[in-house]
């Protein structure tokens, strides 16, 4: 799916406010202020995963109930620890990992940056086309990370669901997962993330950029024009650009996550290793091709605020991490 990464390129007139490159930020602060908004933007959005994960893994049944029908039943059943399942081993696991994905992203978009200095195209598009392969690559080397952690933390939900295992905890989980699976259990679903996240986070970051670029030209701004837009012009259009593409990626991503989510959790599927296409097999015959589509509300809602939040967020981490000029 979309990554944090650079806010992509707005008409000319926007770019000397809002591009900041990895050489002007103060790499310290950057790692550590962005460690603290995304664990909160993570915190706000968390019930959301746990809603969508339980809709994906459990009976059609249940799967068929309203999300926030789902949200009342974990409450009633859980409390407030329930649609939290699985966020401390999330949040405090995905600290190294987006150590990782920001200093990728920001490295190899100043590397593309540097390719195409010389290319006669216009800076809206250099910088698009960067920021694209940034994405792209920070998602491929972050994958290796965040995989697993994926799969423990969605056990985690889940747990107490038919077809899952009991877990005390992360470490048992992974204890769990490696005595039965060996070290590929914590890969499952591997092969169907890193292929599929490349042409998602285009599609993301394709959106987001049209999106913008309609925004700003209705409101008014040319390339040609020495109109300014304000902050808030700016952090309102960047959101609404942000929304609109994470609603428009939920809409084509769905199917896969759903079957990436029971690939990496679920443990009755008979003799043999788990794969794709047994696990399509299944929810077919389960609910009909509808039951790719388990889910989709609340992860419409989880994308549609995710790209609002991850824009402005990620926006904000770099603007008070800029180098002081001494």
């Amino acid at each position: 799916m979309a990554g944090e990464t650079e806010v992509a390129a707005a008409p000319e007139l926007a770019l000397a406010d809002t591009d900041i490159n990895w050489a002007r930020l103060d790499k310290t602060r950057f790692h550590v202020i962005g460690a603290i908004l995304f664990t909160a933007q993570q915190a706000l959005l968390h019930p959301t995963t746990v809603v969508k994960t339980r809709m994906q893994v459990s009976d059609p049944e249940f799967s068929r109930l309203r999300a926030i029908s789902v949200f009342r039943s974990i409450l009633r059943n859980d409390g407030i620890p329930g649609i939290f399942r699985g966020f401390g081993t999330s949040a405090v696991g995905a600290l190294p990992g987006r150590v990782l994905a920001l200093t990728s992203l920001e490295m190899s978009k100043d590397m593309m940056l540097g390719y195409t200095e010389h290319i006669d195209m216009p800076e809206a598009s250099r910088i698009g086309i960067a920021n694209g392969v940034g994405g792209m690559l920070s998602n491929l080397i972050s994958c290796v990370y965040f995989v697993p952690l994926d799969v423990i933390s969605q056990r985690l939900m889940v747990q107490g669901l038919p077809g899952t295992t009991h877990y005390n905890g992360p470490f048992d989980a992974i204890s769990k997962v490696l005595r039965t699976e060996g070290f590929r259990g914590l890969y499952r679903g591997f092969g169907l993330t890193s292929v599929t996240q490349s042409p998602a986070s285009a599609l993301w970051w394709g959106t987001y950029g049209t999106a913008q670029h309609v925004i700003w030209r209705s409101l008014g701004y040319r390339e040609d024009s020495d109109k300014r837009p304000s902050n808030l012009e700016m952090v309102s259009v960047q959101a609404t650009a942000g929304m609109v593409a994470g609603a428009c990626s939920s809409v084509v991503t769905t199917p896969i996550d759903t079957v990436k989510t029971r690939l990496q959790v679920m443990d009755d599927y008979g003799a043999g290793r788990p794969s794709v296409l047994k696990t399509a097999k299944v929810l077919i015959e389960e609910d009909g091709w509808w039951g790719f589509h388990r889910g989709f509300g609340p992860r419409f809602l989880n994308m549609s605020l995710y790209g609002t939040t991850m824009i402005v967020t990620y926006e904000l981490i770099k603007r008070l991490s800029v180098k002081q000029q001494g």
